[in-house]
């Protein structure tokens, strides 16, 4: 009998095929096999992987899924992966000691590696506690959806966006789908949350990986926000190259976080940016990601 890890179940589309996607099946000797999400780009989407990973390590660690919660992630994307082509992970575990324990993830598909991951685990333990306070921004409510956006174009990635895309973004400084920034500068602000609220006995580790999942699709904005780029550039090439993660508390990804990206250097094709994650005024994870932005257009830039 085929086996599976457990996650809670959802009726509801786009979150139950996102769901389906993170439920991995068991194929033994720590490892995975999961499917793919449709993608507009044509290849398999970075966020998706790096959750996958997240959920197939977890499995691996003792003791009960909450006594050890995934406190980081450091992940390099090394080949665009096959939409139609399961991907297989492989868990190898590193350190099991009295507090953390750490393992490494390798994706591969048709024997080829396509990501790679180092995943920490912590028991919950009494420490020093504070964050960065959590920046001014209009309320959500206040902004235009990605949802009602995307619902609103009538063509192929407008249909493909408002019936896939799990996550509703809002941004603070307006998006930059179809159109260049009005203002060019690295930075921007946008709340985001699932388009339906997460099934109860969703976990912290699930909730974890979800946040991971959500936010590779928008970490390099602020790269292009600076550089007069949008999403429809027929020029421009944009691919995750490593993203890392801390979770530092808590959270539902049902209601509404506040993101805070900055992006402090783009040169020879490449743009890093620092994000920061907030809920409830609490500080609930940074991020940081180096991507490929590269456009045709552009022949010389400095070194």
């Amino acid at each position: 009998m085929t086996a599976f890890i457990e996650l809670p179940e959802c009726d509801t589309e786009p979150l139950a095929s996102i769901l389906n996607t993170l439920r991995l099946e068991k194929l033994g000797d720590n490892r995975y096999r999961g499917t793919n999400i449709r993608q507009f780009t044509g290849r398999v989407y970075g966020g998706q992987i790096l959750a996958q990973a997240t959920v197939a390590a977890s499995d691996t660690v003792p003791g009960e899924p909450h006594e050890r919660l995934a406190h980081s992630i450091t992940a390099a994307f090394l080949r665009p992966g096959d939409l139609d082509t399961p991907t297989e992970f492989e868990v190898t575990e590193l350190n099991d000691g009295r507090s953390f324990s750490t393992r490494s993830v390798r994706a591969m598909q048709n024997g080829t590696i396509i990501f790679t991951a180092r995943i920490s685990f912590q028991l919950h333990q009494p420490g020093p506690s504070y964050g960065a306070p959590m920046p001014d921004a209009p309320a959500p409510e206040t902004l235009q959806s990605s949802v009602d956006f995307f619902s609103q174009m009538d063509n192929w990635w407008g249909h493909l966006m408002s019936t896939t895309n799990l996550i509703d973004i809002r941004h603070v400084e307006g998006n930059i789908y179809v159109k260049p920034a009005d203002m060019r500068q690295p930075y921007q602000r946008m709340w985001i949350r699932t388009r339906t609220p997460m099934p109860q006995g969703s976990s912290r580790l699930l909730q974890r990986a979800m946040l991971g999942y959500a936010a590779d699709q928008f970490m390099l904005e602020p790269v292009m926000r600076a550089t007069g780029l949008s999403w429809m550039n027929k020029d421009m090439s944009v691919a995750t190259l490593d993203h890392a993660i801390w979770w530092h508390r808590n959270f539902d990804i049902s209601d509404w976080i506040l993101a805070e990206l900055e992006s402090p250097s783009a040169q020879n094709g490449r743009g890093l940016v620092i994000a920061k994650f907030f809920q409830n005024g609490k500080h609930i994870a940074t991020m940081s990601q180096e991507g490929m932005v590269r456009v045709r257009s552009i022949t010389k830039q400095d070194d």
